[in-house]
């Protein structure tokens, strides 16, 4: 592989200036209370793609949106080329979101074909950038929506998810779109994979591992799977909370703050024994209008979010889940309902191209550092379809999802030049 040039001072500040522009016009009109928000298939994520497209357009790239209404980007003639290498990650951001996550990687994509365009060179294969839709689950319940439609694999029960907001279905939102949805439906994927080589993921790190090392910039060779229940609900028995015994009640929150304890204790024991896991319940209540302070309630819900790289830890989590349920149901006399049990397995990153991004790190003047996902990214959803796929993070602080994300501008160019020096010297 042979080492790029490095980009001269002025060059480097024109692409601090266009990644500071893009990042800043789009946080500019898709404001939230705090943060972002730019919810999956609405006008402002529709907006954010628009504003994508002229910038491109005025750069001298190609644009078109493909059958999901996803923008494209390529270099002048590679549009129409039999294979390539894709760039992609999602516009969308969660409700009180940062601005980085998912963006940060169209603009890394759109850097790559501006510096190469730019400088009057070719990468060694034709390259697309995929500006996506709906890949957070925060207004549906399932994650990777866009991804999932563009390789077919979007199944009819995620179809059916109702956005937080309105009510309305999924499909009823893509269709209001005007995407065409029989393929959807059918699970049909609405873009050729075969003429995808790989897909490539530029993403922001959702946790502190890259800061506490010092590092701007990572490969990344595996992104957790998950299981995922958007609300799980116990039933029990209210009662006044000063006249009902202990041994008489029926407890919907105690029955819930057991289970949540000894998931957490198994939590522990997994680790303990070397294996993946993470575990997070994001959303608690009881019912609002009949809520008090001295009620027993007769219900609760709650989520769970279940993660793992490992798809049998998975199998075990979710039948150990089960068991202890009903174990509580036993012991606590009430009942736990289960809703739709969404799925996305762990992926590996190509190895191939997990050793090709680690020595185009090297090339680029960092020292290669290869890591895992615990969050998990479009990319796994392209692995699933046998697309291969690899990521490369950037150094961001204070995790994700929430507006005091920070990545540093400087850090993504690292990260940037990784992705170019690959897509520059990689047959």
């Amino acid at each position: 592989m042979t080492a790029l040039r490095k980009p001269a001072l002025d060059d480097r500040a024109e692409e601090l200036r266009i990644a500071g522009f893009l990042f800043g016009e789009i946080a500019g009109f898709s404001p939230d209370v705090e943060g972002v928000s730019r919810p999956a298939f609405s006008d402002i994520e529709t907006r954010t793609l628009a504003f994508l497209e002229d910038f491109a357009r005025r750069e001298g790239l190609e644009v078109w949106y493909d059958k999901g209404l996803n923008a494209n980007f390529c270099l002048p003639g590679d549009r129409e080329a039999e294979r390539y290498t894709l760039i992609g990650s999602h516009v969308d951001s969660v409700p009180f979101g940062g601005n980085f996550d998912g963006l940060a990687g169209v603009v890394a994509g759109l850097l790559c074909l501006l510096r190469t365009k730019r400088r009057g060179t070719r990468f060694s294969a034709p390259v697309h950038v995929l500006a996506m839709r709906g890949e957070e689950s925060a207004w549906f319940g399932p994650c990777y929506i866009g991804s999932k439609a563009l390789t077919g694999t979007l199944a009819a029960s995620e179809l059916k998810a109702c956005h937080k907001g309105d009510g309305r279905t999924l499909d009823a939102h893509m269709d209001a779109l005007r995407i065409d949805m029989a393929p959807v439906r059918a699970g049909r994927p609405l873009m050729d994979l075969s003429r995808v080589a790989a897909y490539l993921e530029l993403h922001i790190e959702q946790g502190p591992l890259l800061v506490g090392k010092g590092i701007p910039a990572a490969v990344v060779s595996g992104i957790r799977g998950n299981i995922r229940y958007r609300s799980v609900r116990c039933l029990g028995e209210a009662g006044h909370s000063g006249a009902v015994p202990r041994a008489f009640r029926r407890d919907p929150v105690l029955a819930m703050a057991d289970l949540l304890v000894r998931l957490d204790e198994s939590w522990a024991t997994i680790l303990a024994k070397g294996d993946d896991l993470v575990l997070t319940s994001g959303i608690v209540g009881t019912d609002p209008k009949m809520h008090a302070m001295t009620r027993i309630p007769d219900q609760i819900s709650f989520s769970l979010d279940l993660r793992s790289q490992s798809a049998r830890v998975l199998d075990e989590m979710r039948d150990l889940l089960k068991a202890e349920m009903a174990q509580i149901e036993r012991d606590r006399k009430v009942r736990f309902e289960l809703d739709e049990e969404l799925r996305v397995e762990p992926a590996l990153c190509d190895p191939a191209l997990v050793s090709g991004l680690s020595a185009a790190m090297q090339e680029a003047g960092q020292e290669p550092f290869v890591m895992a996902s615990g969050g998990g990214h479009d990319a796994a959803v392209f692995s699933a379809a046998g697309v291969p796929a690899g990521m490369v993070f950037v150094r961001n602080r204070n995790g994700s999802h929430n507006p005091q994300e920070a990545m540093e501008l400087p850090d993504l160019l690292s990260a940037t030049d990784i992705l170019h020096q690959y897509l520059t010297d990689t047959p």
